[in-house]
């Protein structure tokens, strides 16, 4: 299995039209979004950069784990977070997801998240890895997501 983790910062005339920009620039934009709560099945191989979902189709369903923030306060920031640890063996492993007003606050509470998460269970865990994105308003409102897409279903 192939999860993909890409991040993405836009601007829009409202947080909502800024929020979907950057699921348009993560490659899940025209399907539902349904949150997982952060576990990495075995097995799995996880991937940076826009999901592809080639064999999905408008309105598919979508198991994703999401960070995300958004704001229209001029000179205020946005910054969306996942970091992820996998077992060296298996693969199983999870993710952490955070957001805040800075890049280091971001990194720290993915550190600090992933650092208890991994105490809590037994492993050979690999390094901690992240994608961390964010931006400043500047007028326009403000969005930035980081997203990790697992798979898509069809509606019956």
């Amino acid at each position: 299995m192939n999860i993909w983790v890409a991040g993405a910062v836009s601007e829009a005339s409202t947080e909502l039209a800024a929020f979907d920009a950057c699921l348009l620039k993560t490659g899940i934009g025209n399907l539902n979004l349904l949150y997982l709560s952060s576990v990495i099945p075995p097995g799995a191989r996880v991937i940076r950069g826009p999901a592809d979902l080639e064999e999905s189709a408008w309105g598919d369903r979508l198991y994703c784990v999401m960070s995300q923030t958004r704001t229209s306060v001029v000179g205020h920031q946005v910054w969306a977070g996942l970091g992820w640890v996998q077992d060296a063996a298996t693969g199983r492993g999870f993710f952490a997801e955070a957001m805040g007003s800075s890049e280091s606050e971001v990194r720290l509470q993915l550190s600090d998240t992933l650092s208890d998460m991994t105490r809590a269970r037994s492993g050979n865990w690999n390094p901690v890895e992240s994608v961390v994105i964010g931006g400043t308003c500047t007028g326009r409102p403000i969005c930035a997501v980081v997203s990790a897409s697992f798979a898509t279903e069809q509606w019956a």
